[in-house]
């Protein structure tokens, strides 16, 4: 009998342990689509208090500024991160990359961060299950790049440049 583990059992031990970090892959919001414009929790709405807005131990403020009803109105792309540090790593580690993309795309782009405990909405909105999730809106605020679990800088960061692109000229 061989040592290797069926292919099956192993995507089973993967989805098991991606749903134990809170991760499913599933949301209907589809690309292509408006996003919704609903208002979320900005900084100053908890008076500058980050425990009322994430349970990220080191939360970059750029990413809490804007709700994403008000982020739809200035015309710029709006990179949407659902990520809940509180109860998942994988999210803490996705969290710590976006602020090096954060650093060299702010203004420009904008970053909003969603935890699950502080803006349920949100995730309700975009029929999020599980996290991390993160959206890719162009400057029109139709979804442009949707991708559950965490993602290399790399790959983003093109996606970044291609929805940048997109909305020039």
């Amino acid at each position: 009998m061989s040592k290797r583990i069926p292919i099956f059992i192993m995507s089973l031990l993967l989805v098991g342990g991606l749903s134990a970090c809170g991760f499913a892959p599933e949301s209907s919001l589809k690309v292509g689509v408006k996003a919704p414009a609903i208002q979320t929790k900005t900084l100053a709405d908890v008076g500058g208090d980050f425990s009322r807005m994430t349970s990220y131990r080191y939360p970059d403020e750029r990413m809490y500024q804007h709700s994403l009803d008000k982020a739809l109105q200035q015309g710029k792309p709006i990179l949407v991160e659902f990520a809940t540090p509180g109860h998942c790593t994988v999210c803490d580690v996705q969290l710590q990359m976006l602020k090096s993309l954060v650093n060299k795309y702010d203004p420009e782009v904008l970053f909003l961060h969603m935890d699950q405990y502080e803006n349920p909405g949100a995730f309700k909105a975009f029929n999020v299950k599980g996290d991390p999730w993160t959206f890719l809106i162009d400057r029109n605020g139709v979804v442009q790049f949707k991708q559950p679990g965490r993602m290399l800088y790399g790959e983003l960061e093109r996606q970044i440049e291609r929805v940048r692109a997109s909305g020039q000229g």
